[in-house]
Parts: C-alpha cells; structure tokens; sequence
C-alpha cells in the first residue's frame, strides 16, 4: 500500500474548514504529474485528482465529497486517506488505459469481465465452459452484470453471495415460463446444500474477477479477495461397493452399457477419459492403458489387474488402432451424457432406495423426486486374481450436481 501524503491544511477537517472559499482546487502533489485537489465550497468541499497526459494537458476526476461536513463512510464521503487511495486507483485505471492494455469506453462492468473470461475459458478448452456460462447468465449477471468493477465492494458481493444461499434451489422451467422452484427444505443438510451452491457461483464470479485483474483490466483484486465461502459445506457421504456389489453393478447394466461400467470399475478411470481410449492405448505386452486425455490435461498409464488385461483384449481384438475401446452398439463413441439415462436405469435396479450416480461423472442426471447423486471414480486393489475386486467410492447428495471446473468431488 503506497505512503500516505501528508499536509498539514488538507489532512483534518479543521484545517480545511480555515481555507478560504475559492473555485480553485487545493493540489497536493503524490506523483510526478499527479495529484489530489480539494476545492473549499461554503457547504462542504470535494476531492480531486488531476493527471498530465500524454499529450501534455491534464485530466482531471472527481473523487468524492469530503468530510468537512459528516463522517467518512470510505464510498461517497472521503477523508484525506481515503481520498488518497480512491485517487490512486484512479490514476492507475487511466494509466493503463493510455498504454493500451484497457481500450473500452465507459466503465468495465461485471459483464465485460464475465465475457472476457468465458472467451479465454472457451481458447485454453475448458470442460465446463457450458456450466459456467449458464451460473453466470443465471445467477451473476441478473444481479451485478451492471455493476462497475471499481464501485464492486466487499460488501455488495457478501451480500450477494449470502442471497444465493438463503433462496429455494431452482426446478426445471420450459422457455418463456416463469421461472420455477422446488419446495423449500428445513434442517441443516439443506442450509449445507444451499451454502455448497453459493460457494460454486462465487468462484465462477472470483476465477472471472481474478482472470480480469491478472489482464491489468482491474487495478486491485481486493474488494472479491476478502470474500470468504461459506465453510464446512462440501461434506459427502462415503462408502466403498464391495465385490458383490460391484457385480450386481455390473449385472444391472443393459448389455450395451455393461462393457463401460466394467472399464471403469476395473481402471479407475473417468467417464471422458474412457469413452475417448482407443485401441491403440492399450498394451497388451504390458498390461497398461493409456489415458491421454485426462481431466489435469497430462496423460497417464494405468496398470490393469488380470481381469481387466482379458477385458482389453476380448473388445480391442480384430480392430484398428484408431478405433475406440468403448464404442456404442451403433458403432458410433460415447458423447457427453449419453451415460446418463442407462446409468440411472441400472441404479434403479442396483438399489431400492435413492438413485446413486455411477462411478463416472453424471452432471444433471434427476430422478423424479429430485434427488442427485454422484460416485467419484474407483480405487482399484492390487491384482488378486478375481474380477471386480473394485472398490467404488459413492456421493450421494440431493440436488447438488457440482457441476463447475473448480469443485472438488474426486476422491483419489
């Protein structure tokens, strides 16, 4: 934080109540070609900042009112500190706008920041870009796309933030309708539930916030970084399928399905990084399988159990190298969400109580009551010999479908 000018007429309301009333400004230099003014009216006085431009002329902006009259509240009035730091951010803003790093006109709104990082999440091949464009279209920008970045405070995001938490969970509504809800629960399971969802929002608007100042479109992050979530929320309920009941997963499946689930039992491996495995990745001398394209981005080998060496070969024998392991009975590969509906079929057979998400990533799987569920994926034992000596850790969660780049839900 930059030192604190002092000046013995400007810092204390009693100096500047001795000035006489004048139309020129008092200038107190902080830089070079920069400067904060005050200029003494009979009712009050207001602060100024002033800056030389490139062109030699200078520019000049209001602050805000001065103290003269009632206390400082640090937004619309001033004292000499305050007034300083608002002046400084100023400076800086204009700064960068001459050198080129910030070309718009008027304000740079929590929209323009929202548009800017959905481009760039969309350039680097972000997986959730669908997901963080509709929390933002849904629950940012109806409430604080307006909003000028420089006039965002901690408050107004706290307050917000804590606004999401304490609304009912959205339902499903067709276009044009008016907008629906589910019944409102009571307990703490839904307050933590509720909390969980507001934290996600917040980080899609901090990771846009941060995103904008590390472009130097912003000239301090410290209005959002003293934002805190909500703690203690992304609690889950954990067990592990035991042999049997991996094998009842797997006989539950529909035929054409049962070859997937069994893959991912018997690797570990996510949904997208099994539906995307081609012959070519699996070494049969070896007995590993490649991933490739894995959600870090880096690849990797997993070394399959004797089980999972046979499975391999019995659906890579008499195919390309370029074909995939794990392809539909059309012929055609697993898209994103195609898992869906025969995953919710086999856990409505696998148990009698609530539905549970599989091993892979389901992001809006519901059932009719509403209930989500989710299983991180499997931690496979060492080979012993046995088919589906897998353990599988299972989430289960109403209505919290996580479905955000930044959340945590693996259990590896």
């Amino acid at each position: 934080m930059a030192r604190t000018v002092r000046d013995a007429n400007l810092e204390t309301r009693a100096a500047r109540l001795r000035l006489p009333i004048r139309s020129e400004p008092y200038w107190r230099g902080l830089e070079k070609g920069f400067a904060l003014g005050y200029r003494r009216r009979g009712r009050g006085g207001t602060w100024l900042a002033r800056r030389r431009q490139a062109d030699g002329g200078y520019a000049e902006h209001r602050i805000g009112t001065t103290d003269d009259l009632q206390d400082a509240d640090g937004v619309a009035v001033l004292d000499y500190g305050q007034a300083q730091r608002a002046a400084r951010d100023w400076w800086r803003t204009e700064s960068r706008r001459e050198e080129g790093h910030d070309t718009r006109e008027g304000p740079f709104t929590v929209q323009d920041v929202i548009d800017d990082y959905l481009k760039a999440y969309e350039r680097r091949g972000g997986k959730a870009l669908y997901e963080a464009r509709r929390a933002a279209e849904t629950h940012i920008l109806p409430a604080l796309g307006s909003v000028a970045v420089a006039k965002l405070t901690t408050r107004k995001i706290t307050d917000w933030h804590h606004g999401l938490a304490e609304k009912r969970a959205r339902a499903r509504t067709k276009p044009g309708r008016r907008q629906n809800y589910r019944k409102a629960e009571t307990g703490p399971d839904a307050i933590r539930k509720r909390r969980a969802t507001a934290n996600r929002i917040l980080t899609v608007l901090k990771a846009a916030l941060n995103h904008a100042w590390k472009a130097d479109h912003v000239a301090s992050d410290d209005s959002w970084r003293r934002v805190k979530p909500f703690r203690a929320v992304e609690t889950a309920r954990v067990r592990y399928l035991s042999e049997t009941e991996s094998v009842r997963l797997v006989n539950a499946c529909e035929p054409t399905f049962r070859n997937l689930v069994r893959g991912g039992l018997l690797t570990g491996c996510r949904y997208s990084e099994l539906t995307t495995m081609h012959v070519e990745d699996f070494n049969a001398d070896a007995g590993v399988v490649i991933v490739r394209e894995s959600k870090a981005g880096k690849p990797r080998h997993v070394v399959l159990t004797v089980e999972g060496q046979h499975l391999f070969r019995t659906l890579t024998a008499g195919k390309l190298g370029t074909d995939p392991i794990f392809a539909r009975p059309d012929g055609g590969a697993w898209r994103k969400s195609h898992q869906l509906r025969p995953m919710l079929a086999a856990c409505e057979r696998f148990i009698s109580r609530a539905s549970t998400h599989a091993w892979f990533h389901a992001r809006h799987a519901r059932r009719a009551d509403g209930r989500h569920c989710r299983t991180a994926r499997p931690r496979r034992h060492a080979d012993d010999g046995k088919a589906l000596r897998t353990s599988c850790t299972i989430v289960c969660r109403r209505h919290d479908p996580s479905p955000f780049p930044h959340t945590r839900h693996c259990g590896r």
